[in-house]
């Protein structure tokens, strides 16, 4: 319940805060709470609008998809040698840092323009965290759980199912939980440079014209999406025994 209260207080607080720049900046920086809300509501009611956001949930669906198997794969891989681990660590934390949009261009080039460069560019952005948290946290197993293993004679692949991945799950849905928010600010951007579908090109459009209202709207849907799908594996999280 103390949970619940301090979420509503939140959004309230955020809500409160975002009228008040309004009142400072106006109508030519952003809307208010109630335009924005109220326009949404209108774009809801077309089907432009849907055929953008049916663009960007394909592109997004693939692309976290991609992000979570692949890392959790690939953190097992290099959790379970320990060597392996040790040495990509550091690779993986420059790449994660690297500002990944000037990549964007060398996207474009191999995968061209359309749904296939915008999946890539946003499993770029999600792998590697998603990659690490795994990885870490098959490097912090209990030593008794591996020699478990090894009387059991387990092969590596039963090893990975039935030790490493339950005794990480809780780390791994925390590296879910950034490499899924990440993953769809990829596909975001990658909407917004080189595509004429999507929500992100929705937003870049309405940019061009100066249409505040549709940039606030869509901006708005997406934090509504992005918190809900936050919030669902905030719970899950929550729930999975660790």
């Amino acid at each position: 319940m103390k949970r619940t209260g301090d979420s509503i207080l939140l959004i309230l607080g955020i809500i409160a805060t975002w009228q008040v720049l309004y009142w400072l900046a106006g109508d030519v920086a952003l809307t208010s709470p109630t335009t924005t809300a109220a326009h949404l509501w209108k774009l809801l009611g077309t089907a432009r609008f849907w055929e953008h956001a049916a663009e960007t949930a394909r592109a997004f669906g693939l692309a976290v998809l991609i992000s979570l198997l692949g890392g959790v794969a690939l953190g097992v891989m290099l959790g379970l040698n320990r060597t392996a681990g040790i040495v990509s660590e550091p690779i993986l934390i420059a790449l994660y840092s690297l500002p990944k949009v000037t990549l964007y261009p060398l996207v474009l080039l191999c995968f061209g323009l359309g749904v296939s460069a915008k999946v890539a560019f946003g499993a770029m952005h999600g792998l590697i965290p998603v990659t690490i948290f795994t990885m870490k946290a098959i490097m912090q197993i209990k030593p008794v759980l591996w020699r478990t293993a090894h009387a059991l004679r387990l092969t590596p692949r039963q090893t990975a199912f039935t030790i490493a991945l339950p005794a990480v799950l809780p780390e791994v849905i925390s590296g879910a939980r950034l490499g899924f928010s990440l993953t769809l600010l990829g596909v975001l951007i990658g909407e917004m440079f080189a595509s004429q579908r999507g929500l992100g090109f929705m937003i870049m459009s309405a940019m061009g014209l100066g249409d505040n209202a549709t940039i606030m709207a869509v901006a708005l849907f997406l934090s509504v999406f992005a918190i809900g799908a936050n919030a669902v594996l905030l719970r899950l999280n929550r729930v999975v025994p660790g």
